[in-house]
């Protein structure tokens, strides 16, 4: 009986060990909100979207930099249908440098939809802070 009721604790101490340990990402801290603009395809760098057009049937993220401004790219991969749309949810400076996050929306209830590959995408062009991007 004892020994039962030993391992009965040490398996609720396990347990109540394990469950603590997961690991929580916190979103650094933010210093200040950056100015942004969603870019167009044809806005778009032809060199950044050449590199984007090989990558557009996975999920990508990647930079640009040119002319003193940034471009900070997130695609979404193959999608089987139109009516995607990818909204920005934080673009700001922290100290670890340029905190950028989107996510991706489906197509409205009452929207339209054709049974077409796409291909979801967003561009947004800053000044150049010579701050690594770290995606979320």
């Amino acid at each position: 009986m004892k020994k039962k009721r030993i391992l009965f604790l040490l398996l609720v101490f396990l347990a109540a060990f394990f469950a603590g340990c997961g690991e929580k990402v916190s979103k650094p801290e933010k210093i200040k909100d950056i100015e942004y603009t969603v870019q167009e395809e044809s806005r778009v760098p032809e060199e950044l979207l050449a590199k984007m057009k090989e990558k557009q049937k996975e999920a990508f993220q990647m930079t640009y930099a040119t002319e003193g401004y940034l471009y900070i790219a997130k695609g979404y991969g193959t999608q089987s249908t139109s009516g995607y749309s990818i909204r920005v949810t934080d673009l700001y400076e922290a100290a670890e440098g340029i905190v950028f996050s989107a996510e991706l929306l489906g197509p409205g209830k009452t929207e339209p939809v054709l049974q077409v590959e796409t291909y979801p995408y967003v561009v947004v062009k800053i000044k150049d802070l010579g701050l690594d991007v770290l995606f979320q």
